[in-house]
């Protein structure tokens, strides 16, 4: 074991996204008006975004509430990064968490990987390591990246979950595989220490030289690898990562 500390936790909130026209349509505006939940929630957008309008994080607050109201995941969650953020509204993580969990429990996975986060920091909740792997689970269930790389974390710290080195390794490789640095250069640290995987120089050196290229600072741990591989053993690592990305593109 080489000591190589790992990546720090992801928990900066997915902000909102989405797209609209690039103008208002009077027969979108009329729509919303008449409570359509799906013209409120993209005229919202536009005001948010400031797309063929000015923007306005009080008018996008507004129609992200009428169709919230109306039961629309997305304007949910949408209306709680708002809250979450203070755009438009007062900061208030208690509304956010509102919102997150009413577009949660429709299976929304940005709202439950930012539900996850909520309780895993005590905003607006109790902090509950429990409840942030549940609701972590079930984004990263749903290919939810950032979910995947904090599971793992969860599982390699036995936070809310008994430690279990083989369940971090196997969610650290799922973000991994999505291009996330922090799980690419954990997996590297599993390998290098041998914990959830047989320990392997030339792989760790692979994860950890990957995360590099997507802007992990690596230069202590390759520094700390280099010391006990041989040089071809590093040149083997380094053909190995080359043939990762050749064969996993949008890995970089």
């Amino acid at each position: 074991m080489r000591n190589i500390p790992k990546g720090v936790l992801l928990l900066t909130l997915m902000i909102f996204a989405g797209f609209a026209n690039a103008k208002v349509d009077p027969e979108l505006l009329e729509w919303a008006t008449q409570g359509d939940a799906n013209s409120q929630y993209n005229l919202a957008l536009m005001y948010g975004n400031g797309r063929g309008v000015p923007e306005d994080d009080k008018e996008a607050v507004k129609w992200f509430r009428l169709a919230a109201e109306e039961g629309d995941a997305d304007a949910q969650y949408n209306l709680g990064v708002m809250y979450a953020n203070g755009e438009g509204v007062p900061e208030d993580a208690k509304e956010a968490v509102k919102w997150y969990r009413l577009a949660a429990e429709q299976g929304d996975a940005k709202a439950q990987f930012n539900l996850g986060v909520m309780y895993a920091n005590g905003m607006g909740v109790p902090e509950d390591a429990k409840e942030a792997v549940k609701w972590y689970r079930l984004a990263a269930d749903q290919g939810i990246a950032s979910a995947q790389l904090n599971l793992g974390v969860k599982y390699d710290n036995g936070e809310g979950v008994p430690e279990d080195d083989k369940e971090a390794v196997k969610w650290y490789r799922l973000a991994a595989d999505q291009g996330i640095a922090s799980a690419q250069f954990n997996l590297g640290v599993m390998y290098d220490n041998g914990e959830g995987v047989p320990e392997d120089d030339l792989l760790a050196y692979m994860w950890i030289n990957l995360a590099g290229a997507n802007g992990h600072d690596v230069s202590d741990a390759k520094e700390i690898l280099a010391r006990e591989m041989s040089q071809a053993d590093i040149s083997k690592a380094q053909e190995l990562t080359r043939q990762y990305i050749k064969d996993n593109p949008g890995v970089i």
